[in-house]
């Protein structure tokens, strides 16, 4: 099964970081994907919430409006796209996100359309 873990954190403390921090996660999140390579199918950082475009239709109009859908403290910066067995190993694999520690990843299974 596809799993989607998305990784939210707070963006001020990625903001209050220095190069030689921000290079100690990465090499953090490069150790993880090389860990977990056979379970990732895919994943990327996430541009900051500040450069967002929401797109919305409401009653056939479209509006499109800088920034994120919602002020929130903790915003999705990032994700993986998992292929597990199931949602237990999805779990495992997403507890060793380096986000994690400082953050949340959250699990959605992806919906697959069966074979014909």
């Amino acid at each position: 099964m596809k799993v989607l873990a998305l990784i939210y954190g707070d963006e001020s403390r990625w903001d209050g970081l220095n190069d030689k921090e921000r290079g100690e996660v990465y090499d953090r999140y490069r150790a993880f994907a090389a860990v977990a390579a056979a379970k990732v199918v895919d994943g990327a950082e996430l541009g900051p919430t500040s450069t967002a475009t929401t797109v919305r239709i409401r009653d056939g109009q479209e509006m499109v409006t800088d920034g994120p859908f919602a002020e929130t403290k903790e915003a999705l910066g990032g994700f993986y796209l998992l292929e597990c067995a199931d949602l237990e190993e999805a779990a495992e694999v997403a507890a060793q996100i380096p986000g994690a520690a400082t953050g949340t990843i959250e699990l959605r299974a992806a919906h697959e359309e069966e074979a014909a």
